[in-house]
């Protein structure tokens, strides 16, 4: 009988507890949207404008880390990217992770040009830096097609 009573005594107490047992679950959950979720729909919210923004001439890398640029957009989901001088591949749009801020074209004015063919120092052109001919250590770098020869 000693625990019959203790039981009906118990009952009691659990009803009113209730709301307050499950507080801490739906603290946890919102503490996980804003840790997790949101930030992770924010990701993929920039990553969508981006792949949105693709152009042809732009400077790309893809998610296996391959560098290219944009040959041509062939349709809303594929891209066609020269990897190298001649080799073309079809990719699907999502498989770039980012662009490029450099796209690899150098604002040299003939000036700077020149200067470059006269001495035997680099040249810096933005966030380009170009180095000399007679410089053998360092080659021309990032894709400057222009050969500069010395004035004699």
């Amino acid at each position: 009988m000693f625990f019959i009573s203790n039981a009906f005594a118990d009952a009691g107490n659990a009803q009113s507890g209730g709301i307050m047992a499950f507080l801490p679950m739906i603290a946890f959950i919102v503490i996980l949207y804003f840790l997790l979720i949101r930030p992770q729909q924010k990701r993929q919210r920039q990553h969508q404008e981006l792949i949105a923004s693709i152009k042809k001439g732009d400077k790309v890398v893809t998610n296996s880390g391959i560098i290219a640029t944009v040959s041509k957009v062939v349709s809303e989901h594929e891209v066609i990217l020269e990897i190298a001088n001649g080799v073309h591949c079809k990719f699907v749009k999502s498989a770039i992770s980012s662009i490029m801020e450099n796209s690899g074209k150098v604002d040299a004015s003939p000036k700077e040009m020149a200067q470059l063919a006269a001495t035997n120092k680099k040249v810096e052109v933005g966030p380009v830096t170009l180095f000399s001919k007679a410089d053998k250590k360092a080659p021309i770098k990032r894709g400057v097609s222009k050969k500069v020869s010395p004035k004699e």
